[in-house]
C-alpha cells in the first residue's frame, strides 16, 4: 500500500480592495454578471467573469429552470461561451462571486464538482492553469494559481 499526500495551496485576500487592479476589475465584473443572473427558485445568484489572453472579458451567469434541474451554472455558461466565441483562446483567469436573496453570502463559494470538472478540461487542453479567484457577496477572496488544485484527481481524456 502507498499513501500519497495531496495539498492545494490558496491565497486568501480580507476583501476586493486588496487585489490587484486587474483582478479588481474581473471581480468587479463577476459581480456585474451576478446581478444578471436568472435565479428566482433558488435566489442564489452567481456571477462569473473570464479573462482571456486577448484582453477580452467573458461573462456567465446561473440559469434556473422550473424543471430542476435544467439550470446552469454560472461557470459553465460562461467557459462554453468562451470555447464558441473565442475557440483556441486561452483563458488567464476567472473570478466568481455569489449572492443570495435570502441571506448575505460572506464566504467564498466556490465551483461546484460539475464545473470544477467542466473548467478542468479547459486547463488542461490550454496546457496552462488557470487561475481562479472566489468570493460570496462580501468578505474574504481565495485564489488558486490552477483551477486543477480545486480538483486534485481530475478526470481527463487520458483515461479514455
Amino acid at each position: 500500500m502507498e499513501k500519497i499526500e495531496v495539498k492545494a495551496a490558496a491565497t486568501v485576500y480580507n476583501d476586493v480592495a486588496e487585489l490587484a487592479q486587474e483582478d479588481k476589475m474581473l471581480m468587479d465584473k463577476a459581480i456585474e454578471a451576478r446581478a444578471k443572473a436568472y435565479a428566482p427558485y433558488s435566489k442564489f445568484k452567481v456571477g462569473a467573469a473570464f479573462l482571456l489572453e486577448n484582453g477580452a472579458v467573458v461573462l456567465g451567469n446561473n440559469q434556473e429552470n422550473a424543471a430542476y434541474p435544467s439550470g446552469m451554472c454560472a461557470e459553465r455558461v460562461g467557459v462554453w461561451k468562451v470555447g464558441s466565441e473565442f475557440p483556441g483562446i486561452k483563458i488567464k483567469k476567472l473570478a466568481i462571486s455569489a449572492a443570495s436573496e435570502n441571506t448575505k453570502v460572506n464566504k467564498p463559494v466556490g465551483p461546484c464538482g460539475a464545473c470544477r470538472q467542466t473548467l478542468s478540461e479547459y486547463e488542461i487542453n490550454q496546457k496552462e492553469p488557470i487561475k481562479v479567484f472566489f468570493m460570496g457577496e462580501v468578505g474574504k477572496i481565495v485564489k488558486t494559481d490552477s483551477l486543477l488544485s480545486l480538483l486534485p484527481f481530475s478526470f481527463d481524456s487520458s483515461y479514455l
